[in-house]
């Protein structure tokens, strides 16, 4: 199915690996046109350098005067602005009592006010093409852990973002959504299902499965099904998704 993104200007965070990586690879074989934001300038400019009409803006979020940069810089690119991806901010995990300000100043700083700075500053150009911003939350904004005391609140506090940016998009003709994927297959996940293993003597393989069970899904995801629902969410087949939040996560979250 052509979803009709072809020509379309984006801005991808946390695209050097991961999620963004795929989604940044996802919208740029659908036509897109791609500027891919993250720390790391040589794992970027690879990224942007294997896709076609990619280009790489490396950028700490954590910046105040980041995000108007990275916005100036893809309008120069591209003369437009149709998607915005809040893709990036991974936060600590560790225990409540052990973890500092630092790390929870750090976790906000580039996950919900990178995203919060940089959605403010790509808006006006986002409303004169009735384009859309899709942030990319997590499960543990839902479901609370003890040991994601960070990453949880800063998905939830994304979520009602989401929301009120959702509101304020009606008036504008901005689209703004939320994905939040559960366990997918990352580096990320990788260094958990080794933690996991070291913890209990166990081995990569049986880790993987144990930690698959105990969350409550048959197997964990690949970043490009978390890809495919912000292609679907970007295009004009999700015209009237507006402030909703997707839990793509194999079933983990069974709440209502």
């Amino acid at each position: 199915m052509d979803l009709g993104l072809g020509g379309k200007a984006a801005i991808v965070t946390g695209a050097s690996r991961g999620i963004g990586l795929a989604i940044a690879r996802r919208l740029a074989t659908e036509g897109g046109r791609v500027l891919l934001v993250a720390r790391s300038a040589p794992a970027l400019e690879a990224a942007a350098a294997a896709l076609p009409c990619a280009v790489a803006h490396a950028a700490d979020l954590r910046a105040p005067d980041a995000a108007p940069r990275i916005v100036e810089d893809a309008a120069a690119r591209f003369g437009r602005i149709d998607l915005l991806v809040n893709c990036a901010g991974a936060t600590q995990r560790g225990d409540f009592l052990e973890l500092g300000d630092e790390a929870w100043a750090d976790g906000y700083a580039l996950k919900l006010f990178g995203a919060v700075r940089l959605t403010r500053a790509a808006w006006p150009r986002l409303k004169a093409v009735g384009g859309a911003v899709v942030n990319i939350g997590g499960v543990g904004g839902r479901v609370a852990s003890a040991d994601f005391a960070i990453g949880g609140s800063v998905n939830a506090a994304l979520m009602n973002l989401t929301k009120a940016l959702a509101d304020r998009g009606v008036a504008d003709g901005v689209r703004v959504n939320c994905v939040n994927p559960g366990s997918i297959r990352t580096d990320r996940l990788s260094g958990r299902i080794r933690a996991l293993g070291r913890e209990r003597g166990l081995d990569d393989a049986t880790a993987a499965r144990t930690l698959a069970v105990e969350t409550g899904v048959a197997r964990f995801g690949e970043p490009e099904e978390i890809a495919a629902v912000v292609a679907f969410l970007a295009s004009e087949q999700a015209a009237y998704m507006q402030g909703a939040i997707l839990d793509a996560d194999g079933g983990w979250v069974r709440a209502v």
